[in-house]
């Protein structure tokens, strides 16, 4: 019995030493693998960041072309079918028609909120809390105002409580005007939006993260302006935006924002 004792106590086992050795050795590899996913998910991080910043940038470029070669479609000769406004970031406004929705007054206003009568014309193109121009064609002005109600059956528009600025007389022509303006909202320091706002409601947020918006414009004698004296003349909108990723990247300090700017041209068809 003493002597399977001995074998047993006596078996080969592991050091101190070798415990050590073999736990730094594990360390290392587990510090190596922890090191290599860390960089992993750092990159994965860096390349959806800018995945997102590029998305956000095609997608405001796109939607800027789209509108800007739309700006002045049949419109009243009156207004302008752009307003530029260099105020770095740039903001631009832009008017062209909607659709074919179109009717005339067939009796003067008593009030500035009096309904617009519209005798047998089709008003039911027009919506409840839709926003539409109108204007008197020998008076050479006109306003935007917000449809309060329509009576179909009696080809009545009934404008909102505020009513018009004016008192329009017969014979005003009422259209379905999209008027949009572009601007760059800083309100959120750390990430600055692409904005669009349409007549009488507040901004809406079209792009995160861009920072900068930029509009030169071609005029019809070929210079190159920051903002157009006659908007009329205008033949080209150069554009250009700044992109930033979402969240900074600590291996720039300085500047920890990664960019990517984008440029474009729109020639203006309708003006």
């Amino acid at each position: 019995m003493n002597r399977a004792g001995t074998r047993i106590s006596g078996a080969p086992g592991a050091s101190i030493l070798e415990t050590l050795v073999a736990l730094i050795l594990a360390g290392i590899v587990t510090t190596a693998i922890f090191k290599v996913y860390i960089n992993q998910h750092k990159n994965w991080s860096i390349q959806e960041h800018i995945t997102d910043m590029q998305q956000n940038a095609r997608a405001a470029i796109d939607e800027l072309t789209r509108q800007i070669r739309m700006a002045g479609f049949q419109i009243p000769l009156h207004l302008s079918g752009i307003q530029a406004r260099n105020s770095n970031p740039d903001s631009l406004t832009i008017v062209y028609r909607a659709d074919e929705c179109e009717v005339t007054t067939m009796h003067d206003m008593i009030n500035q909120t009096s309904v617009l009568q519209c005798d047998g014309q089709d008003v039911s193109c027009f919506s409840a809390g839709q926003w539409v121009y109108i204007y008197h064609p020998n008076s050479g002005g006109g306003e935007f105002f917000q449809i309060d109600q329509i009576l179909p059956a009696f080809s009545h528009i009934q404008p909102a409580s505020l009513g018009l600025s004016q008192v329009y007389a017969k014979d005003a022509i009422i259209m379905a005007l999209e008027q949009i303006t572009y601007f760059i909202d800083y309100s959120d320091t750390l990430h600055p939006r692409l904005m669009m706002q349409l007549p009488g409601r507040p901004p809406q947020v079209y792009a995160e993260n861009i920072e900068d918006l930029q509009f030169r414009y071609r005029m019809k004698n070929g210079m190159i302006l920051d903002v157009p004296a006659i908007a009329d003349d205008v033949r080209e909108v150069r554009l250009s935006i700044i992109a930033r990723a979402k969240e900074p990247d600590p291996d720039f300090p300085s500047d920890p924002y990664r960019r990517r700017a984008y440029n474009s041209s729109v020639n203006l068809r309708n003006l």
